[in-house]
């Protein structure tokens, strides 16, 4: 399996991707008990799939109820999404971690350059108070590999993280300042902050601490209170192994092993061209000892460029930690 976890991070082409997608879905098919049983209990046979669209994709709820693990190796992780008002929470189990930190790592680099290049300040409080988040993990690595004293988290001690600010703002560094969205907004209220020269990036979920509000309206508040042109988002989940990445406008791109196809809403096995809002359906082939083939509750629409935008949720559908409800 190796060799073919290098290919996923050497795709250089639609029709690498297309068949590194396929050897991958045949070989969950086989090798992944739960979605293996989704597969039959569709009327699927795997061995007839031969374009990207024919795969089936498993609804995400299934995390919350299964061990979704391809190959039947012992996970060395458990990440759990942090849900809300008692919902169950899905859990993630990964058996080589090795595989997250090469995809959220190169990610990282191939759309903001050298980590070491950046201070990193994370602002995520919801989630330093809970275990297994997949958010942290990734947070924490990236200030290691920042080099710099200076990087770290913070809770709500705004005044600390301001002052900190000032000082790396006074030394000409690089600062990206990664939060959750109720905690930037909190700190948005607290005082003003010039961070014109610096990233601040929003990760969503209001954790139930503040009323939803829309994308739009969140960046339009974090960009006069903190002189901004534009707000930065990461888009990811507790069931994936990679992230996309907005520098602005909610328009998202994905690294080349990720994909977005946007499904009908009315027939989960048709999908939309471009430019049509619908469920969006997620292939993640870092996800090769889990399920690469997930069917999220997020509304979204996709763009010729490869770019896509998440306008919502369905309807009766639970509040997510990393998303924003529209």
């Amino acid at each position: 399996m190796d060799a073919l976890v290098n290919d996923v991070f050497n795709i250089s082409s639609e029709n690498d991707f297309n068949n590194i997608s396929l050897d991958i879905f045949r070989y969950q098919a086989v090798n992944n008990p739960v979605y293996s049983r989704w597969i039959r209990e569709l009327g699927v046979d795997y061995q007839r799939v031969e374009e990207i669209n024919e795969i089936p994709f498993l609804p995400i709820s299934v995390f919350r109820n299964h061990k979704v693990l391809s190959g039947g190796s012992d996970a060395e992780k458990v990440f759990i999404s942090s849900g809300t008002g008692g919902m169950k929470r899905s859990s993630h189990y990964v058996i080589d971690l090795s595989i997250y930190e090469r995809s959220f790592i190169t990610c990282f680099r191939n759309f903001y350059g050298n980590i070491s290049d950046y201070v990193i300040l994370a602002l995520l409080p919801s989630y330093l108070e809970r275990e297994g988040s997949s958010l942290v993990y990734m947070s924490n690595r990236l200030v290691e590999l920042s080099g710099s004293e200076m990087s770290g988290f913070f809770l709500d001690d705004y005044q600390s993280l301001k002052r900190r600010i000032i000082l790396l703002d006074n030394e000409g560094k690089k600062v990206i300042l990664l939060g959750v969205s109720f905690a930037l907004l909190d700190l948005a209220e607290h005082s003003y902050i010039n961070l014109e020269n610096h990233i601040v990036m929003e990760t969503g979920g209001m954790k139930g601490r503040r009323e939803e509000i829309t994308r739009e309206e969140l960046h339009s508040i974090l960009k006069e209170r903190f002189s901004l042109d534009s707000v930065h988002s990461e888009y990811g989940m507790t069931e994936l192994l990679s992230q996309a990445y907005s520098k602005g406008g909610g328009l998202f791109n994905a690294p080349a092993w990720m994909k977005i196809l946007i499904r009908d809403p009315h027939d989960p096995f048709s999908f939309y061209g471009h430019g049509r809002t619908g469920g969006v359906n997620i292939i993640d082939l870092a996800n090769i000892y889990s399920c690469s083939f997930i069917e999220t509750s997020d509304l979204g629409i996709s763009h010729p460029d490869g770019s896509f935008e998440i306008v919502g949720r369905f309807d009766n559908s639970d509040i997510r930690g990393c998303n924003l409800l529209i």
